[in-house]
């Protein structure tokens, strides 16, 4: 690594994104007062610098995203700022929620109050597995069910391909074993509401309690307000990001790519295959994955949705489509294709073309 006396960079990680502003977490071993001359003693440690995008960057397209590893120049150590010069390439990224070099995702569920609720975390776990990133399941409010119940829960969950940690943030149980599979790593955390996420979040990293609360109170301001991304930085290393945008997952996927997303049948997949290498595991003749497994009636549900989104693309990409999507029912997202009026044919004459179009035929008469 060369050092910050040579060329006046500093290397970090963006931490939070706010307008055209990007604060930075320096590296340690650069937070030293030695390698940083004269850094005022009132900064953190390792420090936090709020900084620019170089022009340069902006010209060539280079968007910097919360959990970009960077180049950091000219320091102002008096006024905490700093220059962005470079981003280092990135090793993952997703695009909702916008955020770079993820290592894996963290859902929480409940297991009472809200009791589980098998298609919505099955749901969950699709979104997850389709950023083909590492997947860790707990299960909080683990002390309203019994040893038994847990059991029970666990098997299910062993025979979809998971093996869940359950927990209790009430009762600090094994919040210190989820805790550390974070450690040294960039994890995104989601999950439904009142599964107990931010309390987790607080449990693991007791500096955020406050800046959860004064991020919460700002998603809620303005119609067109972004959504804050922000990562916290583990006591025994690695980050953690709350990211809101996780939380009401979608069937975006390919088609013909949602079969590999489960892992019970990829599991089946890696020991047969289908006649048909475009094989949509529903009624095909010779499908290694149609069965009797329990997701089974979830990966059709899913099937269905993600054709419908595929469908919706192709209309929006092709103006002259003769069907169109139209919301059935207000508010209850529910929706449905119907033919598309000829636009031509059905579209009311103006007035002036009117008028055009009588002169044309007295002209015609004369």
């Amino acid at each position: 690594m060369t050092d910050f006396a040579a060329t006046g960079q500093l290397l970090g990680t963006v931490v939070a994104v706010q307008a055209n502003f990007y604060r930075v977490q320096l590296d340690q071993k650069q937070g030293e007062i030695g390698e940083m001359g004269d850094r005022d003693s009132h900064l953190p440690y390792p420090p936090l610098l709020l900084c620019t995008r170089r022009t340069r960057l902006k010209k060539i397209g280079q968007q910097v995203m919360v959990g970009d590893r960077v180049v950091v120049e000219e320091p102002d150590w008096a006024g905490g700022r700093g220059a962005i010069a470079d981003v280092l390439p990135r090793h993952s990224e997703l695009d909702r929620p916008a955020i770079a070099n993820v290592n894996q995702i963290l859902l929480v569920f409940a297991v009472a109050d809200p009791p589980l609720e098998p298609y919505q975390l099955s749901r969950f776990l699709i979104k997850a597995e389709s950023t083909s990133l590492d997947v860790l399941l707990c299960l909080n409010k683990s002390d309203l069910i019994s040893e038994l119940e847990q059991q029970k829960v666990s098997d299910r969950l062993l025979a979809w391909g998971y093996q869940p940690i359950f927990i209790s943030v009430k009762d600090g149980i094994n919040t210190d074993q989820a805790g550390k599979y974070l450690s040294n790593k960039i994890t995104v955390i989601a999950g439904p509401s009142g599964v107990g996420k931010s309390s987790l979040i607080n449990t693991l990293i007791d500096s955020a309690k406050l800046r959860v609360g004064e991020v919460s109170g700002k998603l809620a301001r303005g119609r067109h307000t972004t959504r804050h991304i922000e990562l916290f930085e583990l006591p025994n290393g690695g980050l953690l990001a709350d990211t809101p945008g996780f939380n009401q997952p979608d069937m975006d996927c390919v088609p013909e790519e949602l079969i590999h997303y489960f892992p019970e049948a990829r599991k089946r997949l890696a020991v047969a295959s289908c006649r048909f290498s475009d094989c949509l595991h529903r009624d095909e003749p010779e499908c290694a994955v149609r069965g009797d497994w329990e997701r089974y009636e979830h990966y059709l549900e899913f099937l269905d949705a993600a054709i419908a989104h595929q469908t919706q693309l192709h209309q929006q990409a092709d103006p002259e489509s003769s069907m169109k999507l139209k919301s059935k029912s207000k508010g209850k997202g529910q929706s449905q294709y119907e033919p598309k009026l000829e636009s031509k044919k059905y579209r009311r004459i103006s007035r002036k073309t009117q008028l055009q179009d009588l002169q044309e035929l007295y002209r015609d008469e004369e």
